[in-house]
């Protein structure tokens, strides 16, 4: 089966999630990526380590499928190399600060008068323009600086998010803007920049409540996770854990009042709507809770699947693993690694195509594992290449 992107190469030069997961996209639908690194490794490949070595636990999801070059692009030999590689891609991918990209040879002015059809995702923290332009930042910033945090846990206590959404949700409108970039370069021959920042990622996800506060003020404040537009939508503790209730609209309202056998909840103008029910979701949220405690997590899931209301058990990390669903569709491929004991469960493509699906065809690259293959395929000799690893340019 042919890949949508057979043929394109991609240089990765991002580092940690938003830059590296675009470039893993690109990659699972069948784009030769080069992921390039430090000579001694980048921060990003030893975080939460899980081999003796130090590798970690997200490089091995976000390298996948790429191959793995060592290089110092900072040493004149070493942009010697980055034009010899520019020269040969499609895309380049970087999450860097734009003085950086430019001290890198890896601004958009750069890379065109190497390769005049390249297309350059940029991706920082707060893109470019604004006071902010220069700052460097992770997924939290965008979180705080939203107003998703201040959303979150309760008015005493803001918290963020324990997933990283923000940088995987820049990721994956990166990857959208690089195959649109990619679409349009088949049309026009000409090639762009793609730019995104985390900041707009997160701007975007908050964007209704922000149309919210402007158009009537409403000055909301965090209730932990109890939703404040519809309800029942809260947690609740059952006798041997946690489960999650989210009813959205009219009807599901009524099957849960059908469901506590309590009809006069559809009589109280408090519940009237969705709004109203948010506004005094408290009420709601304590009869609720009062029912799911005499209850196990079993039974108050298999009454809310036959009265067909959203739920679902709040599951820890070996639940999640243990979860049958996720063993009947597959979702998870198990793919050794060197150092490794047992394989590791690394997420599929998360969008599935029918006719061109993406697949996860080799694992993540020890360090420097294609270094040799790379530089031999740039027209490198054998000496050459270990003079330049003896001078660590590579």
């Amino acid at each position: 089966m042919s890949k949508v992107l057979q043929g394109i190469r991609v240089l990765d030069f991002g580092r940690y999630i938003a830059g590296p997961y675009c470039a893993t996209l690109l990659a699972d639908m069948g784009a030769d990526v080069i992921r390039i690194e430090k000579v001694d490794g980048s921060e990003d490949r030893f975080l939460s380590p899980v081999t003796q070595n130090g590798d970690g636990a997200l490089f091995m999801q976000l390298a996948r499928n790429k191959r793995g070059l060592t290089l110092n692009p900072m040493k004149p030999e070493g942009q010697e190399i980055v034009k010899k590689l520019v020269a040969t891609a499609d895309v380049v991918v970087a999450n860097l600060p734009p003085d950086t990209l430019k001290a890198m040879g890896l601004d958009y002015d750069s890379l065109k008068a190497i390769k005049s059809d390249i297309i350059l995702t940029m991706i920082s923290a707060f893109g470019r323009g604004g006071p902010y332009e220069y700052r460097v930042g992770f997924d939290g910033l965008g979180q705080a600086m939203s107003g998703s945090m201040y959303m979150s846990g309760t008015p005493e206590q803001p918290a963020k998010a324990y997933a990283p959404f923000i940088d995987f949700g820049t990721a994956s409108l990166s990857a959208f803007g690089t195959m649109t970039a990619l679409f349009e370069r088949q049309k026009t021959g000409q090639g762009q920049v793609v730019e995104a920042s985390l900041f707009n990622t997160a701007l975007t996800m908050m964007n209704g409540t922000l149309i919210e506060q402007a158009a009537i003020q409403r000055n909301r404040v965090a209730t932990l996770n109890r939703s404040q537009t519809s309800a029942p939508a809260d947690t609740f503790r059952t006798r041997d854990g946690w489960v999650l209730v989210q009813s959205v609209g009219g009807p599901l309202f009524k099957r849960w009042a059908d469901l506590m056998g309590e009809d006069h909840w559809l009589d109280d103008p408090r519940f009237k709507d969705d709004i109203s029910r948010g506004d005094n979701g408290a009420v709601i949220s304590e009869r609720l809770a009062a029912w799911c405690a005499e209850r196990s997590s079993e039974e108050v899931l298999a009454a809310m699947e036959e009265a067909r209301l959203p739920a679902g058990p709040v599951m820890s990390p070996q639940q999640v693993l243990d979860d049958p669903h996720i063993a009947a569709k597959g979702l998870f491929q198990y793919t050794e690694y060197p150092g490794l004991e047992k394989p590791a469960p690394l997420m599929k493509t998360p969008v599935e195509l029918s006719a061109t699906p993406g697949e996860i065809r080799q694992r993540a690259p020890e360090l420097g594992e294609h270094t040799d293959a790379i530089m031999q395929e740039l027209g490198y000799s054998a000496e050459q290449i270990a003079d330049l690893r003896s001078r660590r340019i590579i």
